[in-house]
């Protein structure tokens, strides 16, 4: 019997997870997410998968987080016809936030179709529709937590509450290739883990002794400070307050799902406390709104001491559902709280929100979630002096803080732990869903006792291992890779030409007069033109 993983995602980065079992003939995957983050990255999204989706039997779906599970809808279209396993919880998310996906990549490929006209550039279609999305949920399939069920003959596959969304799994499973239980291959795919202590969420929860683990490390190389729900309380009051003491917008970019409906609990109690002062909080996005009539429902699956129910449906709390609502925000002056998506400030209303906040004094930003390198979300969390949204160059004035409370994601410390408590891990550990940095980190921290080095794997976009052999054997993949390792980790060139741009827009108005700036301008042309690249048309001006 041969068993093969490759990984189709989620390699030395923390988005686009998807990993690809084959077994005697039979295939699934664990998640089929979306790419975020650079340009070169998120383009992988557009391109073919690197299996064909009608040869694919089945899919596990870890939760319903837009990077494990946003291209199911284009695995359905091109000619998946199995089912997708999940929970409950999960099915419940996916049902509006995969049609909220396809109805923004339509709106953002129609917008970017005006520009491409202008410019002469032929047209592009989006990944799917809303249409595909919509169609894509008839395929879900739900689960039990802790309770097998058959995948594939020959594989069966158990739910662990993964403690990181409503939802959200770890996947045990057993693959059995000569008919006895006995023998079987045993693997976890740990999806998110959320960290001790999480609001809304139990603490995760996973079995022992497997022959492989596949765990997350998107903060293997972070150790948070110690929080409590008082110390959040404080921390988020500490920041509320010093935005309504700069009388302006405190902005929020927040993922849809969990994260907004942690800060809203908290907002709220602080508020009815009176230990922030009273304020409309706009939860200015579709799907959050959506999201959180789905966290109502599930109530009584959330944490007990928290009255979710009631602080959801605060009088302090406004949805502004359409474009109108959203709009009319802007017409605000004064302290108030804006929450929209998307965490990591790519797409949706947030960028609207920042446009009009970041270049004022007044204004606060508090990011509250993991920013992925290449993302607008990292350069302002990195002290951007300017940004580009959505074209346009954007000054950045307003106060850009963060706090790391309301993380989904275990940190360095509580990985450890967790992976400790997987042992024995008889063949090997794969590090993956994290930068390299963040996978390097956590390999030599767990290299230190809790399991040999050599057990230590940290796989690259479309590696393959066999998992059969007594060691993982690594086969060899490069002439399969869609993207050399350094196009996965680096910043591409479409950043840098960003950063370029703004330097040099910066350079131009700091110059002391006019004839500096042609000084500079002079220069940059001679530059394009010595590297081969101008036109006839500069020299002829000069």
């Amino acid at each position: 019997m041969s068993v093969t993983i490759r990984f189709c995602g989620a390699a030395r980065t923390v988005t686009g997870s998807c990993y690809l079992f084959e077994t005697k003939g039979k295939r699934f995957l664990v998640d089929c997410g979306l790419f975020q983050g650079h340009k070169t990255l998120k383009e992988l999204n557009y391109g073919a998968f690197p299996f064909r989706p009608s040869e694919i039997d089945a899919v596990l779906l870890t939760h319903a987080h837009i990077d494990h599970c946003g291209l199911l809808p284009k695995l359905v279209r091109e000619g998946f016809k199995g089912r997708i396993l999940a929970t409950r919880g999960t099915i419940d998310l996916c049902s509006y936030m995969l049609p909220d996906a396809g109805s923004i990549q339509e709106a953002e490929v129609m917008m970017l179709n005006r520009r491409n006209a202008a410019r002469g550039k032929p047209e592009v279609s989006p990944i799917y529709t809303q249409a595909d999305a919509i169609a894509t949920l008839s395929s879900f399939y739900p689960v039990d937590y802790q309770s097998w069920v058959n995948v594939l003959p020959g594989v069966r596959a158990r739910f662990w509450n993964a403690g990181h969304l409503l939802g959200s799994a770890s996947i045990e499973i057993e693959i059995d290739g000569e008919g006895r239980s006995s023998s079987a291959l045993r693997l976890l795919a740990s999806g998110d883990i959320g960290p001790d202590g999480k609001l809304l969420q139990p603490d995760p929860e996973a079995p022992t002794h497997f022959d492989y683990v596949i765990c997350e490390s998107t903060y293997g190389d972070r150790v948070r400070e110690p929080t409590s729900p008082k110390l959040r309380h404080e921390r988020l009051a500490a920041e509320v307050n010093a935005a309504a003491a700069a009388r302006g917008a405190l902005v929020i970019p927040a993922f849809a799902v969990e994260r907004t409906q942690e800060l809203i609990v908290d907002l709220i109690d602080l508020m009815e406390k009176g230990t922030i002062p009273s304020a409309p909080i706009f939860l200015d996005s579709p799907l959050a709104i959506r999201a959180t009539e789905v966290f109502r429902r599930h109530a009584a699956d959330l944490d007990e001491d928290v009255d979710v129910e009631r602080l959801l449906a605060s009088p302090h709390l406004r949805f502004t559902e359409t474009v109108e609502e959203s709009k009319a925000i802007a017409k605000l002056n004064g302290f108030h709280i804006i929450i929209a998506a998307s965490g990591m400030c790519d797409a949706g209303r947030i960028r609207h929100h920042l446009k009009r906040w970041l270049c004022r004094s007044t204004g606060t930003v508090l990011l509250v979630g993991y920013q992925a390198n290449g993302t607008l979300g990292r350069f302002l969390e990195e002290g951007a002096k300017a940004v580009r949204i959505m074209g346009e160059e954007v000054r950045v004035k307003a106060k850009i803080r963060r706090i790391d409370d309301y993380s989904g994601h275990a940190d360095a410390g509580e990985l450890t732990r967790w992976i400790t408590e997987r042992r024995p891990i008889d063949r090997g550990l794969f590090l993956a869903h994290g930068e390299e940095t963040a996978i390097a980190a956590l390999a030599e921290r767990l290299g230190g006792g809790v399991l040999p080095a050599a057990k230590i794997f940290q796989p690259l976009l479309d590696d393959v291992y066999e998992l059969t052999a007594p060691v993982p054997t690594a086969l060899d993949g490069k002439h399969r890779r869609r993207l050399e390792p350094e196009s996965v980790v680096k910043l591409d060139w479409h950043n840098e030409m960003s950063k370029l741009l703004l330097d040099i827009n910066a350079s131009v108005e700091a110059a002391a007069d006019e004839r500096a700036r042609s000084v500079i301008i002079r220069r940059l042309r001679r530059a394009l033109d010595d590297n081969g690249n101008g036109n006839g048309a500069h020299a002829a001006r000069r």
